[in-house]
């Protein structure tokens, strides 16, 4: 608990809101937190439980909070879910095991990033392989390498997402094919809920969930903090991704929930909406063109700044 509240992310947001220090000072701290939970702590410690912390918060706990407005009050919920009643979550003893799956799955990863930096730490090594760290964890990074790093890792995470969704929905690789198309999301045959995220089989959760936050991360090698960056922006995304909700705000997230949506409601057949953003399924043709608004998160973008504008020229007359 005690690394837990020592991170420097958490200091640096509450700091200009508790205090009226200006912000060369809170560089400062910031700075010396960081160097002090680097010294403290090892780098592999601080990834796993930062990342652990990031999936519980950006996740786990809006996901349950999810789940009870649509089981306590689903009069409500349906005019705010996708597909309506059949976007309702179960209310059954299959959320109990849903619920134990994703945190399974959350301590999986754990465990996988703890395999991956002793092979970084340890084996190679001892192979006579000289390999850099898998993340920089001593000075904080500048603003222009954070934007830079987050955007090599974005553009990577996208190509990861597709390839292997639509892979995986080809038939070429059977085994992980019936994994993914007979968990529960896809056997729904409708838009799925935020607990779906990580309560799937765990396959699909290595190669959709895991396998693009650290394959970008192996080839970019960013810093810590813009790891755990890039990971709560991920999380976010997908976690309103899945929700179901109609309401997601922002112009890009509505869109991006609405094609997911389209795609786990097809079930197991589903053929279209592989991406993330939308953007390759825009570029190899696999959108699901049955709605225009769900052809590409930037389609949607322009037809929601379409309609703002014609509200106001509506006011104005």
């Amino acid at each position: 608990m005690d690394m837990l509240l020592s991170l420097p992310i958490l200091s640096y947001l509450l700091g200009p809101g508790a205090s009226s220090w200006s912000t060369s000072i809170n560089l400062v701290f910031f700075y010396i937190t960081w160097t002090t939970l680097v010294l403290s702590y090892s780098p592999t410690y601080i990834q796993i439980v930062g990342v652990a912390v990031i999936r519980l918060v950006f996740n786990l706990l809006p996901s349950l909070l999810f789940l009870l407005l649509d089981t306590a009050v689903p009069s409500l919920a349906v005019n705010i879910k996708l597909g309506s009643e059949s976007g309702l979550p179960p209310r059954d003893r299959v959320l109990g095991k849903l619920l134990l799956l994703a945190l399974f799955n959350i301590a999986a990863e754990g465990l996988l990033q703890a395999g991956v930096s002793l092979l970084f730490t340890t084996a190679l090594p001892l192979l006579s392989l000289s390999t850099p760290a898998l993340f920089k964890t001593t000075t904080p990074p500048l603003p222009w390498l954070i934007f830079k790093q987050l955007g090599l890792l974005s553009l990577a995470r996208e190509v990861s997402v597709y390839y292997s969704h639509r892979l995986l929905h080809s038939g070429r690789l059977p085994y992980f094919g019936r994994c993914h198309t007979s968990s529960y999301a896809h056997t729904r045959s409708a838009p799925p809920f935020s607990l779906l995220l990580f309560a799937d089989h765990p396959l699909s959760v290595l190669c959709l969930r895991l396998l693009p936050l650290y394959l970008p991360a192996l080839l970019v090698r960013p810093h810590l903090l813009v790891f755990f960056l890039f990971t709560a922006l991920v999380t976010v995304e997908e976690t309103l991704a899945m929700s179901g909700y109609t309401s997601v705000p922002g112009i890009l997230l509505r869109g991006i929930a609405r094609r997911t949506a389209a795609h786990y409601s097809q079930g197991a057949g589903a053929n279209t909406n592989y991406g993330a953003w939308g953007v390759l399924d825009w570029l190899h043709a696999t959108t699901q063109t049955s709605r225009r608004k769900e052809d590409s998160f930037l389609q949607d973008a322009v037809d929601e700044v379409n309609h703002q504008q014609k509200k106001r020229r509506t006011r104005r007359t």
